[in-house]
């Protein structure tokens, strides 16, 4: 809906982690106080170059191509190329090591088949700008959303080996995402001064408001916490899998809000085949 109202892309991604981080800081102050979050910045100082690499590829990249990609596809698209990231988890989690089943990667290869038919069912030979600039940013987010995830949870898990009580703050989720959206800032910075942004509209500030509420203080809060209970690389592919809902969420919010056309038959059919694997993927993947 804020790509349809107007305003540069730029400021749907960028004052979403604005809000984020003003959301998170003043709640962790007002709660935890300020010797905690005197430690917070002990913590993003000391390990300076680790969150801005964290930072910038699990939330920067990750959001600036989504937002990048809803001025050219509908949101039902979007929601379901995103899904394309619980197939990228298992490269990330095989590139850091970590072993997976074969059932596993059964169904996510399936999963790419539902996705590629709905992709497909969109297809417009006279569009292909659309197309490509709408899917394929989707589907570079998808590796970077995991790839950042995953490298807190490596270095976590690193330090806890190491019996380091220096990563005791990264025990509460709402740190995480308060380190990793500090540390995306660098790249705010550099895309406002290579890119003709303009100014933000008014409905981008009130919008993207309840954006950084529910999405990135609420939601991302919960699913960081949820990885970080996770302690194989089932359990934390099973953990990304659940991403997959947001698909229904988007779809039926777009027809009935935005009046967006229905899918075609190939279109749902590439959403139960999706179905179909994801079920099986959390039913049996363990």
């Amino acid at each position: 809906m804020i790509s349809l109202d107007g305003g540069h892309w730029f400021w749907s991604a960028t004052l979403r982690y604005i809000y984020t981080l003003m959301f998170l800081f003043f709640g962790l102050l007002g709660f935890k106080g300020y010797k905690y979050c005197k430690s917070i910045m002990k913590e993003f100082f000391e390990h300076f170059i680790f969150w801005t690499i964290s930072g910038t590829i699990g939330f920067g990249f990750f959001y600036a191509l989504i937002c990048f990609a809803a001025d050219y596809s509908p949101a039902w698209i979007l929601a379901t190329t995103w899904q394309f990231t619980i197939l990228a988890s298992l490269f990330v989690l095989a590139l850091f090591g970590q072993k997976l089943s074969k059932l596993i990667w059964l169904c996510s290869i399936f999963l790419v088949i539902g996705i590629s038919m709905v992709n497909i069912s969109h297809f417009d030979v006279l569009n292909m700008k659309d197309l490509i600039y709408g899917a394929v940013p989707v589907l570079i987010a998808g590796f970077c959303y995991p790839f950042g995830n995953q490298l807190v949870w490596q270095e976590k898990q690193k330090r806890e080996n190491k019996n380091s009580n220096e990563f005791q703050v990264l025990n509460n989720a709402f740190v995480k995402v308060f380190l990793l959206t500090l540390g995306s800032t660098p790249l705010w910075i550099i895309l406002y001064i290579f890119l003709d942004v303009g100014i933000a509209s008014i409905n981008q500030y009130y919008n993207v408001a309840l954006i950084a509420l529910f999405s990135g203080v609420i939601a991302t809060t919960l699913f960081l916490y949820a990885r970080s209970k996770a302690n194989t690389a089932s359990t934390i592919m099973l953990v990304d899998a659940s991403q997959s809902t947001e698909v229904f969420f988007a779809l039926g919010a777009e027809i009935i809000f935005l009046n967006a056309h229905f899918p075609n038959q190939m279109g749902i059919n590439g959403i139960i085949i999706s179905i179909i694997a994801l079920f099986i993927l959390v039913k049996y993947g363990k």
